[in-house]
């Protein structure tokens, strides 16, 4: 049981509800038991010791407000690809890093920025495709409008990696 409070992960909340961590299940249970915080979901596992019994959080709230200060997302082609979940933003196939490419939506040579609403995740057959025009020159439609990542990175990592509870999903505004 105590490798199990340190490998598996509890989801943390501000007050307001927003997520500003994520934590053991053992700091976790510290943080409930002090009266930090509220256990928001259980997960089916059970803390015990030879005093006490306490079903485990899977997701834990603090009582007292945390100011949360977002740093804006570096734009690193790391970030470009998680922000684009390693898929194409023309024929929408999911790849691996080394058969992705980016692509300067509006062309360089048109007056395009590196930025966040300029440059998409291309497979390298649609980025050849699409050559040195607009998409729409080369007949070619984005998924959506690309924008600057709207959430912090650590959440598009936990979405990405599909390694999150069920519990977790409507915090991090995963239900449909």
């Amino acid at each position: 049981m105590h490798r199990y409070l340190t490998k598996t992960s509890v989801l943390v909340l501000s007050s307001t509800y927003e997520v500003i961590n994520i934590c053991d299940t053992k700091r976790a249970i510290i943080l409930v038991l002090k009266g930090v915080a509220v256990a928001e979901e259980l997960s089916d596992r059970y803390y015990r010791s030879p005093t006490f019994s306490m079903p485990v959080p899977s997701v834990i709230r603090l009582h007292r407000y945390v100011k949360i200060t977002y740093k804006l997302v570096s734009f690193t082609r790391k970030n470009i690809f998680l922000r684009d979940n390693f898929t194409c933003y023309y024929c929408n196939d999911q790849l691996r890093p080394k058969e992705l490419t980016l692509d300067h939506v509006l062309p360089k040579s048109k007056g395009g920025w590196n930025n966040w609403d300029n440059i998409v995740t291309a497979c390298i057959p649609c980025n050849k495709k699409k050559g040195n025009r607009t998409p729409e020159e080369a007949n070619m439609k984005l998924r959506r409008p690309p924008k600057s990542p709207s959430v912090p990175i650590y959440l598009q990592i936990i979405r990405n990696i599909g390694n999150t509870k069920k519990q977790w999903h409507k915090y991090l505004f995963m239900d449909a």
